[in-house]
């Protein structure tokens, strides 16, 4: 009989921690922004783009004061060797998540005022064509990371 209460409460603690981790404006939904940990003055963000909406919308630009400016970068392969170039805007189709990974496109941050260590918590503001500026907290895992850190709440 205690296991059902054990169980109910843990739902609740990993509800929380998902509730905790993500960010509302308009029709768009943020979920789990990470960076990697970075010894030097560039570092990545990583988070997932929900558009909820029936009209496509853009993000359109970011900042955090740790960074100096923000780009939005995706990877390309051109005869077999990949490489990093500037985008304008991401686009948020309707019914549709994007997301910003490892390998695919993110922020780029430049001109870091500090490196960025695992642990470590920023604010981040998006800025969204249709939807407005949202500011959303973005946790700082290891160097090599793939995924967001655990422990995002």
């Amino acid at each position: 009989m205690l296991l059902r209460p054990l169980v109910f409460a843990g739902f609740l603690l990993c509800a929380a921690a998902v509730t905790q981790a993500e960010e509302r404006v308009g029709d768009i939904r943020i979920l789990a922004a990470w960076a990697r940990a970075t010894p030097g003055p560039t570092a990545a963000v990583y988070l997932e783009l929900r558009n909820e909406g029936s009209e496509p919308d853009r993000l359109t630009g970011a900042s955090t004061q740790l960074a100096k400016r923000i780009e939005f970068h995706e990877h390309r392969s051109s005869a077999g060797v990949m490489s990093m170039a500037a985008v304008p805007e991401i686009v948020l189709p309707p019914h549709t998540t994007v997301r910003l990974a490892p390998g695919k496109v993110h922020l780029m941050l430049f001109g870091l005022g500090r490196p960025l260590k695992p642990g470590d918590r920023f604010a981040l503001t998006l800025r969204f064509e249709r939807a407005g500026e949202v500011e959303v907290e973005a946790l700082t895992g290891g160097a090599g990371a793939l995924e967001a850190p655990h422990d995002l709440d």
